[in-house]
């Protein structure tokens, strides 16, 4: 495990982390701006000198009161908001810039990151003349080749517009479920987080205020203050099923069917849906004669209301855990608590692509 207990102190912010990191899959390190997040990957990397504290990563320890190791000795690979590939070398030199330095360490290949990231087409192009997802692409290999212990992604996304962010998720998700090297994902983009991590710090002020599983924090209610009422919304699991001559997408979970928009996917592909709680409707009784194709049946295991109008439901359904946000007069009227059968409504159309992502494939690696 990658062992935390660091503090760093700047005018007017401190940051203050005592946290063990899980060194599988990707982490998620979720917060506003100003929060923290780059800071404290800047420490981990040890490019913030000036942090006190313990730092180690299993067995050996990169940083406490009688010693601090450099980062070039660490091991780490660190991908940049702004990609800094080298402007006056190729894809294909940057690349072997990466393979050369890390000559004899054990890790993926030069062709299986080429193939991974889809880099052939772009390997005789120089930085310049690449779009900002192939950039990213191609740093995203370059840090790879240097084979880390540990992957450290600086909003690798963020200056990216919708459609190019869209373009490279593909590849991350792909990555995640081919290699064996753990990420540290820095991110405020929501979508993102759930599409790709398996882990979840939520950092606020410069203080870690939740840590554990992705799927069991976004369904909780008691993380909605650090995440937002807006990006109040939990991950479940499907596998496509069918797709149907009307251009829906037929989806098993573990509650029911759930149809959506056609999803540009194999038959029997793992998926993960994230559905926001400003999307779930609830029905005490089965409803008839709706819209709304998708009509799951749920049990209510917490309700929290706030100091306005709205209230937060968490229901089971099947094995999953999801979200409802609704008003305390409806949850009232619904005479909803703990235990309350009732029906969760999803409108297909309210599921937006960026929130439909492949799952982890635990079969296949580089």
């Amino acid at each position: 495990m990658l062992t935390l207990d660091i503090t760093l102190r700047f005018p007017g912010f401190c940051l203050q982390v005592a946290q063990k990191l899980p060194q599988t899959g990707i982490t998620a390190l979720f917060g506003r701006s100003g929060s923290g997040k780059s800071t404290l990957l800047r420490v981990i990397a040890g490019l913030e000198s000036r942090a006190t504290g313990r730092v180690a990563y299993g067995d050996d320890i990169w940083q406490d009161a009688r010693h601090f190791t450099p980062p070039h000795k660490r091991g780490l690979g660190y991908v940049f908001q702004d990609t800094r590939l080298f402007p006056h070398l190729t894809v294909a030199g940057n690349l072997h810039y990466a393979d050369r330095r890390a000559r004899g360490l054990p890790g993926p290949t030069r062709d299986e990151v080429t193939a991974a990231l889809d880099l052939g087409p772009l390997l005789q192009r120089r930085p310049q003349t690449l779009s900002g997802g192939e950039q990213s692409r191609a740093a995203i290999g370059r840090a790879l080749l240097t084979r880390p212990r540990m992957l450290l992604m600086d909003e690798p996304l963020a200056a990216l517009d919708e459609a190019r962010r869209a373009e490279v998720l593909p590849y991350l998700e792909r990555l995640r479920d081919r290699i064996g090297t753990p990420i540290l994902y820095v991110s405020h983009n929501m979508a993102e987080v759930a599409r790709l991590a398996s882990h979840l710090l939520l950092i606020d002020a410069g203080r870690i205020s939740h840590a554990g599983a992705l799927q069991d924090l976004l369904a909780s209610p008691d993380t909605i203050s650090a995440l937002g009422v807006r990006e109040a919304g939990a991950v479940i699991h499907a596998r496509l099923a069918a797709q149907d001559d009307d251009g829906l997408s037929q989806l098993h979970t573990s509650a029911g069917p759930l149809y959506l928009p056609r999803i540009d996917a194999a038959i029997g592909t793992s998926l993960r849906i994230r559905i926001l709680a400003q999307d779930v409707i609830l029905s005490r009784t089965a409803p008839t004669g709706l819209s709304a194709l998708n009509i799951l049946p749920a049990t209510v295991t917490e309700l929290h209301s706030g100091s306005g109008p709205g209230a937060l439901v968490q229901l089971r359904t099947g094995d999953e855990l999801i979200l409802a946000r609704i008003t305390r007069r409806s949850a009232t009227a619904l005479d909803l608590a703990p235990g309350t059968p009732c029906f969760a409504i999803v409108k297909s159309v309210s599921v937006a692509p960026g929130n439909i992502g492949k799952d982890r494939a635990p079969t296949a690696k580089l």
